[in-house]
């Protein structure tokens, strides 16, 4: 064996392995894409729940719109968050690969994203009938 073939052999071994590593962080990256939208869809419950809250301890208020209104303030703060998650894990999504890992559908953030929207509307519409 001659030393341009052990150096091309060392070589070629160093591109498989970082090509490897890449794959690696990609996979990281979109399962890091997930956990993100997965932290936003919980900030925008907590943000639901700040409005029931908000409808529960003020509730004798009167006139009873205000708490009302301040609680729909947070509903549609939820929706808001909800919606901008989908649309940023959407376009991350878009733009990564997997290659071992089994990230989640595009679907599957928007399936998640109409449901807490509608529970999200529902729960402002029995706050205001209450």
């Amino acid at each position: 064996m001659s030393k341009d073939d052990d150096s091309g052999r060392k070589s070629a071994d160093k591109t498989d392995m970082a090509e490897e590593r890449t794959r690696w962080s990609e996979d990281r990256t979109a399962l890091s894409n997930e956990r993100t939208f997965a932290g936003w869809m919980r900030t925008g419950m907590a943000a639901l729940a700040v409005a029931i809250g908000l409808r529960a301890v003020f509730s004798a208020a009167e006139p009873t719109w205000v708490p009302k209104s301040i609680a729909t303030i947070f509903i549609v703060a939820a929706l808001v968050i909800f919606w901008t998650a989908r649309y940023n894990a959407g376009k991350a999504h878009d733009r990564l690969s997997t290659h071992e890992a089994e990230a989640q559908s595009a679907r599957v953030f928007t399936l998640l994203t109409v449901t807490f929207s509608i529970g999200s509307v529902a729960t402002g519409v029995v706050l205001w009938t209450l």
